[in-house]
């Protein structure tokens, strides 16, 4: 049964160790995400989370990951060892990002859920976004369990100067749908996202973000929000949808 969804950005910064003295200025974000990782395991013990990277991989127990490629070796589990399974598997250092994210969140404020990361590749289309949204659906639907989906993704790096990939004026107002979007349960708006403006606009949410759009492509989602801004120049969303 498909319980709910939990969307998350991205940022390395989400983790302490790696902002140092400056951790104060993510609080606001580390904390909104508690709120929705904690209300996504009090939904469902299982949870399987959508993210992009470099190849099309799913990520799960027992692999092991680590923050060392971004600064401080914080290392992250999806799950606990099991009979029959190695306690101690070798880091993998090599991890995307949305995974890392993932298994960091659930190590942090779910660490009794077992995780799956499906990882898809930022070229994915629209149309396939979509049936991997649907399929996705059925498969959750049909499970004897209460299953929670974790969406991770980023809006445009091009929303300041300082921004990752600098200022580009047409970042603001696209970001401004994308709010909305996100907020209200908008499917159309995500499902028409174009992958061109989406990528030279630095949308790094675009695949997951219409994966989810097919994931409640026949049912009005009931959305909460919980954190809306751009402290780094890039857009994050964070909040629940559920059917």
């Amino acid at each position: 049964m498909f319980a709910a969804a939990a969307l998350v950005p991205s940022p390395p910064l989400l983790v302490p160790e790696l902002e140092g003295r400056g951790a104060q200025e993510s609080a606001d974000l580390r904390h909104a995400v508690r709120v929705v990782a904690s209300e996504l395991a009090a939904r469902a013990r299982t949870w399987i989370a959508v993210g992009v990277g470099p190849a099309a991989d799913v990520v799960e127990r027992p692999a092991r990951g680590t923050f060392r490629g971004y600064g401080v070796d914080v290392e992250v589990a999806f799950g606990d060892p099991v009979d029959g399974e190695p306690h101690q598997r070798a880091v993998d250092p090599d991890l995307p990002l949305a995974a890392l994210v993932a298994g960091w969140i659930r190590g942090s404020y779910a660490p009794d859920v077992e995780l799956q990361v499906r990882i898809l590749t930022s070229d994915t289309s629209p149309r396939d976004c979509a049936e991997y949204g649907r399929e996705l659906r059925q498969t959750m639907n049909t499970a004897d369990e209460p299953l929670g989906l974790l969406v991770v993704g980023d809006g445009a790096s091009t929303l300041t100067d300082k921004a990752p990939g600098a200022y580009d004026p047409a970042a603001g107002p696209l970001q401004a749908d994308l709010d909305r979007a996100l907020a209200g349960g908008d499917v159309r708006t995500l499902r028409n996202l174009d992958p061109s403006e989406a990528k030279r606009l630095g949308v790094g949410g675009r695949v997951p973000w219409q994966v989810l759009a097919g994931v409640f492509d026949h049912d009005v989602p009931t959305c909460t929000t919980e954190y809306v801004a751009a402290p780094y120049g890039v857009g994050y969303h964070v909040g629940m949808w559920t059917p």
